[in-house]
């Protein structure tokens, strides 16, 4: 068990961070309680992870054969990737740092699947593309059918909060669907767990970030998404929920933050205002190079430590 930690760290880490994209504007509006947020959370990550988390699983074993150590090393590569990059302030995506530890060792292995890599990359650079068209989507169909329902100003307050807590809960099940691949694929590439099991812990440990670190997050990084009205963040929600459910489908785990910060600028565009600054942008494209860079580096590192030997003078 304790040779899975570095990926039940993951996950810890990616509960505890990306569910503010799903749940964090209801939090820190005050419209949802946090934990009645974070049980819904839970719960839907989880049954994302066992329905949907099979396919990106698939797709990141694919990438290259691995060890029963080298699984190992990916997996703490990707959290010291994501640990050290988070404690310096640097633009890091967990799905990146996982694919960077394993192209470190496809590069101890000499054997590298370019082409799942390449469906992946196209997919992370699909991923705030994906989020920007959908949310322009969404909120001209949430527009035309609010526009036709002629509600008062407290039924428009009791559906804000149903709207917020699906969304929301739709937003976890395309989490867990789509990341916990990230959490437990190595494993299943190097034999140490089926497929069914690698998607039951990598879900219970994304579900336990939730349940036990995610609420200053939520609170703070929801408040960014309230600086949007209600309606607008709503449709935030939905675009970024859609786009990496889509991507859960196609198999690829991508970056729920970018979907996010895709579907902010989608918004901005139809209400004619700046919603990103251009660093945010910068802060994304490199992340796409640093974060996969980083990772290979440590795994290519841990590995060359394991091998060493003293040897007596």
């Amino acid at each position: 068990m304790t040779s899975l930690l570095g990926g039940v760290f993951l996950g810890w880490s990616l509960g505890a961070n990306d569910a503010a994209n799903v749940f964090g504007t209801a939090v820190s509006s005050r419209m949802i309680k946090f934990w009645t947020a974070a049980i819904l959370a839970s719960c839907f990550v989880l049954a994302g992870a066992l329905l949907g988390g099979q396919s990106g699983i698939e797709t990141l074993k694919g990438l290259t054969s691995f060890t029963y150590n080298q699984a190992i090393i990916a997996s703490i590569a990707a959290a010291c990737t994501v640990t050290i990059m988070t404690l310096f302030g640097l633009p890091v995506s967990t799905s990146q740092a996982v694919v960077g530890a394993i192209l470190g060792v496809g590069i101890l292995n000499r054997q590298l699947n370019f082409a799942g890599l390449g469906k992946v990359v196209i997919c992370w650079v699909g991923t705030p593309v994906g989020g920007l068209v959908l949310a322009i989507i969404v909120y001209k169909l949430m527009a035309a059918i609010a526009n036709s329902m002629n509600l008062n100003i407290f039924q428009s307050d009791i559906l804000l909060r149903l709207c917020l807590i699906i969304a929301g809960s739709y937003g976890a099940y395309a989490l867990g669907a789509n990341n916990v691949a990230n959490v437990t694929a190595v494993f299943v590439g190097a034999g140490m767990l089926s497929a069914s099991a690698a998607a039951l812990i990598g879900g219970l440990s994304i579900g336990l970030g939730i349940l036990t670190f995610s609420k200053k997050v939520m609170e703070t990084v929801g408040q960014k998404l309230v600086r949007l009205d209600p309606f607008s963040a709503l449709a935030v929600v939905l675009a970024q929920a859609v786009t990496v459910h889509i991507y859960a489908v196609v198999g690829v785990p991508v970056s729920t933050s970018q979907a996010v910060i895709g579907a902010v600028l989608g918004v901005g565009i139809i209400k004619g205002v700046n919603t990103i600054q251009r660093r945010t942008l910068v802060h994304i494209v490199l992340a796409w190079f640093i974060t996969p860079f980083v990772a290979s580096v440590f795994a290519l590192s841990i590995d060359f430590a394991t091998h060493l030997r003293y040897i007596p003078g």
